[in-house]
């Protein structure tokens, strides 16, 4: 029997040789560094053991916690299982069993080094990444690890892991700095060097924006874009819910809420109602105050609007600093119109106004779950989706939706927490306003609440940090074991943040002993960003290496 080819995998094929050819090397270096491991945890079999006994023994070496050695397999299955996962997400759907999108898979081995700069200029601009598709709630990163925190061995303090990291982090490349690492599975801290220091934390903000605003909403929360009809004056209002995702293009690789499909349905509706020309206007009043940020127009952030499609791009990207737009709502409003005219509805150009209870709705679009919008935003460091976060995190506690009410909201969750708060002050969601201080002690507890298997709202902050030399900010990172990162790609998992004098890291690491650890690292004061983010990236891979024994 002839078995026709498959139509996807016929598109697939080039891309799949293509990164076969990429990872092979790594992949080697992966298992010549991993055998000797998996040779010394090999069980023997014991005298007197039956073959059908030995045998479910052997077994359940797959399911961690269930033989005594277990965690240690997966943990190495799970590095190696990284470079693996890479190429056969290809085939396999668009997640891995870590929970990481295939699109970031994509772009981490056909895009230029982004090298972790969040805000410093133009980027890549030239050359968008794609972004992500549409994502599971809560998918967990620690599959590898057993599913939850509590099945990695604890890791001890001591003189190994201070000796590994103090020289690093005595680079004068680094300026002031605030450092923590803690073992995951306890919650207690391995290593601190100013731990209690507020520092400028850059982009890492984000970090705090995540963990607010799912403990706020839910992983499973939708922003949604409507449009409302006022049948006296018959007036169609286009009704902003702060989704900055919503996107006006023809080609929707992400899952996000359709301006197309919103006014197709509207069309629809008015068509029902025998109405074929209208009023248009749009409605912006849930974001009440300025637009603008405190940086002033700035390529990394649209006006500040809850009524946007495809955060103000004048270009085709998906993330990374862009030419914008002056007045987002409008251009939303006028797509929108042009759309209800290719669907036989005559439009009015349009202009603001406000949606009243007499106005029914015609139709509506939501956003991907929140899970999926704040990996989204940890992974690209979208500071659009950022600030938007950051106010329904304020509309969600009863608060007013500007700079101060989102950041009076977003210390108000994390206090439910009963994180360490001292010091810490919050001016924006992004980390672009260079009045934020954060200590790496806050973070390094952000990302212990995290990893907390009775809090799953809020793994998505994990699953949503850039993998070193995979995805996101740190695609371009690690990737080629420049000195001092080898062995890091696919085993460091953080948040980048840079600003003009400000480097900082924070995220997660599994050891070299199979331990997962939290980390952050705060510099400010650098003068060579290169050199401050190499020796951020050489400390985070020390942490990689270290038995700390």
């Amino acid at each position: 029997m002839v078995v026709p080819e498959l139509r996807p995998w016929r598109a697939a094929r080039p891309h799949v040789a293509r990164f076969a050819g990429a990872v092979r090397p790594r992949l080697a270096r992966t298992a010549a560094a991993v055998r000797p491991r998996l040779a010394r945890l090999r069980p023997s079999r014991p005298a007197g053991a039956g073959t059908a006994a030995w045998s479910r023994i052997t077994r359940s070496v797959a399911w961690p916690g269930t033989w005594p050695g277990a965690w240690r397999f997966t943990v190495v299955a799970a590095t190696a299982g990284t470079v693996l996962a890479a190429g056969a997400v290809t085939t396999a759907g668009p997640w891995d069993s870590t929970g990481q999108r295939k699109a970031e898979q994509d772009r981490a081995v056909t895009l230029e080094a982004t090298r972790g700069t969040d805000h410093g200029g133009r980027g890549n601009a030239g050359t968008p990444p794609r972004g992500p598709r549409t994502a599971p709630s809560a998918p967990s990163v620690l599959t590898g690890l057993g599913g939850g925190a509590t099945t990695v061995k604890s890791a001890p303090g001591g003189k190994a892991l201070t000796g590994a990291l103090a020289p690093l982090l005595k680079s004068p490349a680094l300026g002031d700095l605030s450092a923590s690492v803690v073992d995951v599975s306890t919650g207690r801290s391995v290593y601190g060097d100013g731990t209690g220091d507020a520092l400028t934390p850059a982009s890492t903000t984000k970090i705090a924006t995540a963990v607010a605003v799912l403990t706020a909403l839910g992983p499973d929360h939708r922003l949604t874009t409507r449009a409302t009809f006022e049948p006296d004056t018959k007036e169609v209002i286009l009704v902003g819910g702060g989704d900055p995702t919503l996107t006006a293009r023809e080609k929707n690789p992400t899952g996000s809420a359709s301006l197309r499909d919103l006014a197709g349905r509207t069309a629809a509706a008015l068509a029902e109602r025998g109405v074929r020309e209208v009023t248009l206007s749009y409605d912006t009043t849930l974001y009440p105050g300025g637009q603008r940020h405190p940086i002033g127009v700035n390529p990394n952030l649209a006006a500040l609007t809850p009524l946007m499609a495809d955060e103000a791009r004048r270009d085709n990207s998906a993330a990374g600093p862009a030419d914008r737009v002056a007045d987002p709502a409008a251009d939303a409003a006028r797509k929108f119109g042009a759309l209800l005219k290719e669907n036989g509805i005559k439009a009015t150009p349009p202009g603001p106004s406000k949606s009243t209870t007499r106005a029914g709705t015609l139709a509506a679009v939501s956003s991907p779950p929140l899970a999926t919008l704040v990996e989204r935003m940890l992974t690209h460091s979208d500071n659009d989706l950022a600030e938007a976060l950051a106010r329904q995190t304020a509309i969600a506690t009863g608060g007013r939706a500007d700079f101060a009410g989102a950041s009076a909201a977003v210390r108000a969750q994390l206090q439910k927490l009963g994180v360490p708060l001292k010091g810490a002050v919050f001016k924006d969601g992004s980390g672009l306003d260079r009045g934020n201080r954060l200590t790496a002690g806050l973070l390094t507890a952000l990302l212990v609440k995290s990893g907390d298997p009775a809090r799953p709202e809020l793994r998505p902050v994990l699953t949503g940090l850039p993998v070193a030399g995979f995805t996101g900010t740190l695609a371009g990172r690690y990737a080629d074991g420049t000195a001092g990162t080898a062995g890091a790609a696919g085993v460091v998992r953080a948040k980048t943040g840079t600003l003009t004098g400000v480097n900082a890291l924070a995220g997660t690491v599994v050891d070299r002993e199979g331990r997962l650890l939290a980390f952050a690292f705060l510099a400010t004061g650098t003068t060579d960003p290169t050199a401050a983010q190499a020796a951020l990236d050489k400390a985070a891979t020390a942490l990689a290496a270290c038995g700390c024994r």
